[in-house]
């Protein structure tokens, strides 16, 4: 391929990211979609439907440390920091240097960190941030779409870094999430939110201290 039809093939996506960047965060999120659909698989961010009621379990007293998978442009970001104890620290990791850089950039919140790297080192994340597990580990990403063997080592790394008593809490356009959560989380609660687009499965995992690793 020339240079030529190099530039002719790259003019439209400096288009649609100049158009992007101009629609705000919403513009980035689609932007991040556009670039790894399946690491993001939504166009569009969660309501604040399945934002409460994805949280609503949450024991935020017992919470200082709270990890989120695939954060996108901070949808779930604000109401966890909004609900977080002072003396808490949020981490989320992404994959997208583009999501990191922007949350990075409008979020300053002290108890924040963004992190660019794979969920599957969730325990490398969190030891390096001085904590020896997680409290609640948050994720939205798409399980059923995501590379072969990245679903299940997400998992096994989530039950491995979550204190007795912590859950994984998952939102997922399709039921197949469970079947990755089941192999390490015995107790599993299950909810639906229909005001969401698209509607999602809602799922709790509980580590409860008779469970295996």
């Amino acid at each position: 391929m020339t240079s030529s039809e190099l530039a002719r093939e790259a003019w439209p996506r400096k288009i649609m990211r100049r158009l992007s960047r101009k629609m705000g965060p919403l513009g980035v999120f689609f932007e991040g979609f556009l670039e790894h659909p399946v690491m993001v698989g939504s166009i569009i961010p969660s309501s604040r439907f399945t934002i409460r009621k994805m949280l609503a379990p949450v024991d935020w007293k017992a919470c200082k440390v709270f990890v989120e998978y695939g954060p996108g442009v901070g949808t779930f970001c604000r109401p966890v920091l909004e609900r977080l104890r002072r003396d808490g620290q949020l981490i989320v990791i992404d994959t997208n240097p583009l999501f990191i850089d922007y949350l990075r950039s409008t979020i300053t919140d002290s108890r924040f960190s963004a992190v660019l790297g794979s969920a599957a080192d969730v325990e490398e994340i969190v030891r390096a941030h001085g904590h020896d597990h997680a409290d609640y580990v948050l994720s939205g990403l798409p399980f059923s779409t995501l590379p072969d063997g990245v679903g299940p080592a997400i998992a096994a790394a989530t039950h491995r870094v979550l204190r007795d008593g912590g859950a994984f809490l998952v939102y997922q356009f399709t039921a197949k999430a469970r079947d990755f959560m089941a192999k390490h989380f015995t107790h599993i609660d299950s909810g639906f939110e229909a005001l969401n687009v698209l509607p999602c499965f809602l799922y709790w995992g509980w580590k409860d201290s008779s469970s295996d690793s």
